[in-house]
């Protein structure tokens, strides 16, 4: 699908996100070996999260729909599933497929877990190594590194493991698998990362124990717990990147979840000098929500690095369109688990907003980002990554003339009501037919 953006005279209005991906991955898993029935209200309808709750029905999981958009009841097995009987499709799903293979890996039957041409690319490793440690049986592709995953669960012990690089995915899989194994496990931060499954496991009851970067998880059987998801963050900062690079706008951002370890976001580019009030804050399903207003703002380039990287890898590729328009150079360092993402974040993030006149260099491990103040309407490709289809259409939305967008339904992944939402902001912000055709 093809998708034409151009910049309106004013960018304003209110938008509410779609509910946070990583919270609804984690209510649907949590409370489907939990004891008891949950309701979860404000779960993303985006394609990840949909390959999650398709999977746990296939493991005989009861889940139906709700009273309202966004909500689902969810019927905990006490703990035990049932052996699926056809291989488990993760889509596109990163988390998924990993979050799922620590789940699948304490279950005493035979799995097989698969995903589309992109997932099955993507290293899977960094999950199955340390399972193997607690007695998973795993086998895949490339010497087990990469999907079709098969697993044979149960009998898994906990470990004591020092993670390589600080990931929520590959930390959660572990917990999840820690759930049924027998005696502690330990996990050894690097660095944080979002704390999503370590609430949630409290809040149901768990007995996991958090020191500083240490995490201990002792097995249990969970308590199902209603949950509300709150908006996204990481699809709340592609209207909060616009608002600020466009000259005049003024956007209400509603409901946003504002967790410490997602915030990265916001303090990178406060730090560039963004006009972002946090207002009505509250408390949601043990999750800090807020709403944000964004003004145009005039804004300095940052240092992106270190123990910050991780808090904000997601939100990367929409904070380089941010930094087109900052003064002075912005280096993007530490970043090279982009390279792993949906695409390779790194090399197409910098070869489509070349083709749209920024002044950007690639680096092994990031990006230095040349602000000039403007970017110019071009052709620009998806590559099937959902959060690139969005950035591009960002930079379609400040840029100067009609930008567009290839394979735009990829936003469909994460954000299925973003064009809907973005017609609703700009107004102008798809041009005729004719014009697309004129732009091509």
């Amino acid at each position: 699908m093809r998708r034409v953006i151009s910049s309106p005279p004013v960018l304003e209005g209110a938008v509410t996100p779609p509910g946070d991906k990583s919270v609804s991955h984690r209510a649907l898993l949590l409370n489907s070996i939990a004891r008891g029935r949950a309701r979860v209200a404000g779960l993303s309808s985006g394609a990840d999260v949909v390959s999650t709750m398709a999977c746990l029905r296939c493991l005989g999981v009861e889940i139906t729909a709700g009273e309202g958009e966004g909500s689902w009841v969810v019927q905990g097995r006490s703990g035990a599933l049932t052996e699926p009987k056809d291989v488990l499709d993760a889509g596109n799903s990163g988390t998924s497929m990993r979050l799922l293979s620590g789940f699948l890996s304490g279950q005493p039957f035979f799995s097989v877990l698969t995903g589309d041409g992109s997932l099955r690319a993507r290293p899977m490793g960094r999950v199955i190594e340390p399972l193997k440690r607690m007695g998973a049986r795993i086998r895949g592709r490339a010497d087990d590194t990469l999907a079709p995953l098969a697993i044979r669960g149960g009998s898994l012990r906990g470990v004591e493991y020092t993670m390589p690089v600080a990931s929520a995915q590959v930390k959660s899989s572990i917990l999840l698998a820690g759930l049924a194994a027998e005696g502690k496990t330990v996990l050894h931060q690097p660095a944080h990362s979002r704390d999503h499954t370590e609430r949630m496991v409290a809040a149901m009851g768990g007995r996991i124990g958090v020191d500083g970067l240490t995490l201990e998880m002792e097995p249990a059987l969970l308590e199902a717990v209603d949950v509300h998801v709150p908006g996204d963050i990481s699809s709340a900062a592609f209207w909060i990147v616009a608002a600020l690079c466009h000259p005049n706008a003024r956007v209400t951002v509603s409901g946003v979840g504002v967790n410490p370890t997602r915030t990265g976001i916001l303090t990178a580019l406060e730090a560039m000098g963004a006009r972002i009030t946090q207002r009505n804050s509250r408390t949601e399903g043990g999750e800090p929500v807020a709403d944000l207003l964004v003004e145009s703002s005039e804004l300095s380039s940052i240092d992106v690095d270190g123990d910050m990287v991780p808090l904000i890898i997601d939100e990367l590729p929409v904070l380089a369109v941010a930094a087109c328009f900052a003064g002075g150079t912005t280096n993007i360092r530490d970043a090279q688990e982009l390279r792993v993402k949906e695409s390779d974040r790194i090399a197409t993030t910098v070869r489509e907003l070349s083709a749209l006149g920024a002044r950007i260099e690639e680096r092994p491990d990031g990006m230095v980002v040349h602000g000039t103040g403007r970017l110019t309407g071009n052709a620009g490709r998806s590559h099937g990554d959902h959060r690139l289809a969005m950035a591009l259409a960002v930079a379609g939305l400040v840029g100067q003339g009609h930008t567009v967008v290839e394979g735009a339904e990829a936003a469909d992944v994460s954000y299925p009501q973003f064009w809907e939402h973005l017609r609703g902001l700009s107004g102008q912000g798809e041009v005729s037919a004719p014009a697309m055709e004129k732009a091509t």
